[in-house]
């Protein structure tokens, strides 16, 4: 799994980790610090922060399999989007019918994405 996708799942899941680990996927993740420099920081081995890193990559992994909540979130709004695309394109429809439907749709989703 690529870093992008780890990071989403972090602001997902990320309240479930230790605090240790919390804090070696930051300065890995976010920080962008090496296993090395974490270890140095933190006053640990780095077998001890790839310990961590590993184990809170594992806890995420396996909780977005249970859950699925980004996977749904993503799916959602993916369909958000393609849902205000075709609003767009019939908000120029000859029907001025049409064009006011479009524009109530797309403000009932811009107010449910809120």
């Amino acid at each position: 799994m690529d870093a992008l996708q780890m990071i989403l799942l972090y602001d997902y899941y990320g309240e479930l980790l230790t605090e240790r680990q919390r804090m070696c996927f930051d300065l890995h993740f976010n920080q962008d610090l090496s296993l090395g420099e974490i270890a140095q920081e933190l006053g640990v081995s780095r077998q001890g922060v790839h310990d961590n890193i590993t184990r809170a990559e594992a806890l995420l992994q396996n909780m977005e399999e249970k859950t699925g909540c980004v996977r749904r979130d993503l799916a959602h709004r993916r369909a958000v989007q393609q849902v205000l695309a075709c609003t767009q394109a019939l908000s120029s429809h000859d029907d001025p019918q049409v064009r006011d439907a479009a524009a109530q749709i797309a403000a009932a989703v811009h107010s449910a994405e809120e």
